[in-house]
């Protein structure tokens, strides 16, 4: 079999738009996003796709490559585009293209199908993550790549963080895995060190996910940039889910602009809303 590379594009109607408006915050409707499944080739045989997303009416200020938590299964093989999808980062994707950044999803390889910690910590998860930064820059060039997680997302964020070194721009992780639990280390005894690019916090003070306790956070806060998140809609979701504070639930839309002004370099808040 030939990995060449494929794009599959998938390009949202006028209604669809208008209809996301209303979900993604006011002005979301103003972009013309093009999303655009593509496939690198991985090991074993597999391919790593990711979901590129760019609004096709100007050149992006930055890039974000994005890792959903849980199983790191987005299914962009099977199901397609996710509209918008669960995750805190999938579902606000188009949050960061309104406002400059271009968004690549990052799904589990072909021939893993999941990713645990032992998986997200590992030198092939890098190399696969190198690959997509490397093919972002091909297709944008001289674009800054930021890694950004999100629950256990930011297992990978952080221990491929530290592996590219200066090929990112720096590194974003949110509701981290501070604790470890039936499904790995999470970043339990991780060196933040390591990191050598920029690195910014996102936490929200009500999250009460036994592994994604605020408190770390907090103290991790008298190092780097920390933006706490508070308020937010009631949650429909178990503590640990993207429809809870773990996942911003009704505050969204202030937390990825958050997240944004220091993905592009300026004044950000410490607190939000």
């Amino acid at each position: 079999m030939t990995f060449a590379r494929t794009a599959v594009i998938a390009r949202r109607s006028l209604a669809l738009l208008c209809g996301l408006a209303g979900l993604f915050g006011a002005g979301a409707g103003s972009a013309a996003p093009v999303e655009t499944i593509v496939q690198l080739p991985s090991e074993n045989g597999g391919v790593t796709p990711y979901l590129l997303s760019v609004d096709d009416s100007r050149r992006p200020e930055a890039a974000a490559v994005l890792f959903t938590g849980g199983a790191g299964e987005v299914g962009l093989l099977d199901r397609g585009v996710p509209r918008p999808g669960r995750n805190f980062l999938v579902r606000t994707r188009l949050q960061f293209v309104e406002r400059g950044i271009a968004t690549a999803v990052i799904d589990a390889p072909s021939d893993v199908r999941s990713m645990p910690d032992s998986f997200r910590v590992g030198a092939r998860h890098a190399r696969d993550v190198a690959a997509v930064v490397a093919d972002l820059g091909q297709r944008l060039p001289g674009i800054k790549v930021f890694l950004v997680g999100t629950s256990r997302g930011t297992v990978s964020a952080a221990y491929a963080g530290a592996a590219l070194g200066d090929k990112i721009a720096g590194v974003v992780l949110s509701s981290s895995l501070f604790n470890a639990s039936r499904g790995g280390v999470g970043l339990a005894g991780f060196d933040y060190a390591t990191i050598r690019a920029p690195l910014l916090l996102v936490h929200h003070t009500d999250d009460t996910c036994p592994v994604t306790p605020y408190g770390p956070a907090s103290r991790l806060g008298a190092t780097y940039p920390l933006i706490s998140v508070s308020g937010g809609a009631p949650p429909r979701s178990e503590p640990c889910e993207a429809f809870a504070a773990h996942g911003y639930y009704g505050v969204e839309a202030p937390t990825v602009a958050a997240i944004a002004a220091w993905m592009l370099g300026r004044e950000f808040p410490r607190q939000v809303p």
